[in-house]
């Protein structure tokens, strides 16, 4: 052993290297100059001996083992560190074989985040900062590896580890960047493809495995290990649609959206568990051109551990499930959607997050992105965790988040899961299990200037991509702009239409009559918000029946009184989503573990009805009356909303150029017989659509109609109306010459 270099080692910086306490490690390992010399140092476990090796000269400089754990140093002449490697003898493994191996020094490489990135991040503003944190493989100056960042401020140490270093939290500990909380390391020799984890050492001793909170990639559940992933080599091909996209108006536009599991929207006959994004990316766009839908709504895509949780419960923000393939297969699967002229939104939840121990609960050992009073940062019935968003690193993890999706994948909108739970600090509580805010009320004032906060910043970075909120309650602007006090989402759920309607046709049409408001209530509050119209997977599920069971009677009664539910839904304003397996008027709830039941269509009520609902969904998209300005009062007008004796509602569609429509609902199990009201000035009638057309197994010949239209003394118009039991029709109004 060199005593010189004995006496020049730091005993106690190297204790804290041995003992993997050291939060800066640099200090410490690689190459430093002092008055004697370039001292390099290293710290490798189970290796035998160590040589360093200058890349220039091919000189060799023997380490010596300075401590027994695998402490190694060298002291070279000079005053200028030299490039070098490390000649690595691990000995003779298991087989015989020798184990050497030539390996960059982690420790010669200066910080790739800068210290201005960092205190942005801890402002809450660096909305890039996935380009950041995470895992990145890159070359610095000259050397191809991987760079590694977290935000763990309050462990004692970070360390990354995977099969490269055989999990040993002791080989690659991570600096401390400032004081940020952000740890840093870049590991040459590293590539995509490659499993990490970070190991973390918390305050008081207690070391434990996370997974990457922002990694791109993870492995396949029930593994758990993060992926190291390159993002940047597929050739994306929407250039035309992202810049159509990035001017248009979806207030003026149809928007027919198909909500969809991809687990469970086909199963693979081969004995695969799930299809590939790539295969279901065609499958899925064939159909939805089939059926009219202009939209595919994903339930989420992130990465999450039990697939009974459907995808709401997220362990990786940054990372496409692995279920169906790799993040380049995702990037295909938007790439053909866009290709084919459909729109892509994804769910995403900001409210809560599981509490798997490699995930981000009590991530380094404290409560860094929940709140640490239960009654603020637990949701008792759910059984997971409630984000702190008055944290500012937090926000900037998920507003990051959200742009991430719309940058990487070229998504078309967000649609943002359980808004009201996070709108609300008393949300699914019992007293005494929340907190009043500084006010003393239940509103949750950090949440709402989360939202404030992603809303605006997402318009500006990301215009033409929606934010859709789903909230069940009576917050006041949630369509709002953020400038008059408005959360600034593009569109809200319509929660209260959803809810009248089913329970409506749920009743006996003998109590249908008394309780027609259930339908017409909705346009009494329908202009104080921009409201898309949901018929989601949260109603088919947990013993609620499905769409079509719902239905009052029969199996027989069931179908046309769906087909008049359905032109009820398109005729009404707002914008139109429908979960999977609703348009084959599916009986068995939906359960993620099978393929929506396909084989329905062989039976001819089922059959009739998937034609209906692709024709209906045709006839919005194609008539503009329907939606180009289905957010002005003037579009629709009643002309009647009931009787005495029926329940029927009678209203009209359109303004302006897009010419004017009109709805003739009968929701009664008897037929409406000569009924007759009056229509100014003089027009005709023509049938577009009629839900008991025989082609849909009604009881009317298809393109016919009883409904008519004569013209008074006066010069208006009299229309006399004969419709079917729960039947529904749509007319064009054609204005006649010689109008008053």
């Amino acid at each position: 052993m060199d005593n010189k270099l004995y006496e020049m080692m730091d005993w106690a910086a190297v204790e804290g290297i041995v003992y993997s306490e050291e939060d800066h490690p640099h200090d410490i390992l690689g190459a430093h100059v002092t008055e004697e010399g370039i001292l390099i140092q290293t710290f490798l476990p189970t290796a035998k001996s160590v040589t360093v090796v200058l890349k220039d000269s091919k000189k060799e400089y023997p380490m010596d083992l300075e401590d027994e754990e695998g402490f190694f140093a060298a002291l070279l002449p000079g005053k200028r560190i030299p490039k070098y490697h490390y000649h690595v003898d691990f000995g003779e493994e298991a087989d015989g074989k020798e184990n050497i191996v030539e390996y960059e020094d982690p420790y010669r490489f200066a910080p790739q985040i800068t210290e201005k990135e960092t205190k942005k991040f801890n402002a809450g503003i660096c909305y890039d900062i996935y380009e950041k944190l995470g895992s990145h493989p890159m070359t610095v100056n000259g050397v191809e590896g991987v760079l590694f960042a977290v935000w763990a401020p309050n462990a004692m140490r970070v360390s990354v580890v995977g099969d490269f270093n055989l999990w040993d939290g002791r080989r690659l500990p991570m600096r401390r960047l400032w004081d940020s909380g952000i740890f840093e390391l870049f590991v040459p020799g590293l590539a995509a493809g490659q499993l990490y984890k970070y190991e973390i050492k918390a305050k008081g001793g207690l070391t434990f495995l996370k997974a990457d909170p922002y990694a791109n990639a993870a492995q396949l559940r029930p593994d758990t290990a993060s992926v190291i992933t390159d993002l940047s080599q597929y050739a994306w091909k929407d250039e035309a649609w992202l810049k159509q996209r990035k001017n248009a108006d979806s207030k003026k536009a149809p928007m027919s959206i198909y909500e969809v599991h991809l687990g469970s929207f086909r199963k693979p006959e081969d004995g695969r568990e799930f299809y590939n994004y790539r295969e279901l990316a065609v499958m899925l766009a064939d159909y939805i051109k089939e059926m009219g839908y202009t939209h595919i709504e994903l339930m989420p895509v992130m990465e999450h551990p039990f697939d009974g949780s459907w995808g709401y419960q997220v362990t990786g923000y940054y990372a496409p499930t692995s279920r169906y393939g790799t993040p380049e297969d995702f990037m295909y699967f938007m790439d053909y959607m866009h290709a084919q002229g459909i729109g892509v939104i994804l769910d995403w939840v900001p409210a809560h997050f599981p509490r798997d121990t490699f995930g981000l609960a009590a991530f380094d050992g404290t409560c860094l992105y929940e709140h640490l009073d239960p009654r603020k940062g637990s949701h008792p019935h759910w059984g997971t965790l409630i984000y702190n968003y008055g944290r500012p690193e937090v926000k900037n993890f998920l507003i990051a988040n959200a742009l991430f999706w719309a940058e990487k994948y070229h998504i078309d909108g967000i649609r943002m899961d359980a808004v009201a739970s996070m709108l609300y600090l008393d949300y699914g509580k019992n007293e005494g299990e929340w907190v009043p805010n500084i006010y003393g009320g239940n509103e949750n004032l950090e949440a709402v200037e989360f939202f404030h906060h992603l809303n605006s910043i997402f318009k500006q970075k990301e215009p033409g991509v929606l934010m859709i909120a789903e909230e069940s309650t009576a917050w006041p602007k949630v369509t709002g702009a953020v400038e008059d006090e408005g959360l600034g989402f593009d569109y809200k759920w319509n929660m209260g239409w959803m809810n009248d309607t089913l329970e409506f046709f749920k009743l006996p049409p003998l109590y249908r009559t008394k309780s027609i408001n259930k339908l017409t209530f909705s346009m009494a509050y329908f202009y104080n918000e921009l409201y898309l119209l949901p018929l989601s997977h949260d109603e088919v599920v947990h013993g609620k029946a499905t769409i079509i069971q719902k239905m009052w009677g029969s199996y027989e009664q069931k179908f046309p009184q769906a087909r008049l539910l359905y032109m009820y839904m398109y005729t009404h304003p707002g914008k139109k989503l429908n979960f999977m397996g609703n348009e084959i008027g599916q009986f068995r709830e939906w359960d993620e573990k099978r393929e929506q039941d396909w084989f329905l269509k062989k039976y001819p009520l089922h059959d009739s009805f998937m034609r209906y609902i692709r024709d209906i969904s045709r006839v919005y998209v194609n008539t503009s009356a329907l939606y180009n300005s289905e957010y002005n009062s003037k579009s629709f007008t009643w002309h009647k909303m009931g009787t005495k004796d029926r329940a029927l509602a009678i209203y009209e569609r359109g303004c302006g150029e897009d010419g004017r429509y009109i709805v003739f609902l009968n929701f009664s199990d008897v037929p409406v017989e000569e009924f007759e009201f009056e229509i100014e000035n003089e027009i005709s009638l023509e049938l577009i659509i009629n839900t008991e057309a025989d082609i849909y197994s009604g009881s009317i010949k298809t393109g016919t109609t009883e409904i008519k239209a004569e013209i008074t003394e006066d010069r208006n118009t009299n229309i006399s109306v004969n419709m079917p039991p729960f039947s529904g029709q749509i007319l064009k109004i054609k204005e006649l010459t010689g109008q008053k």
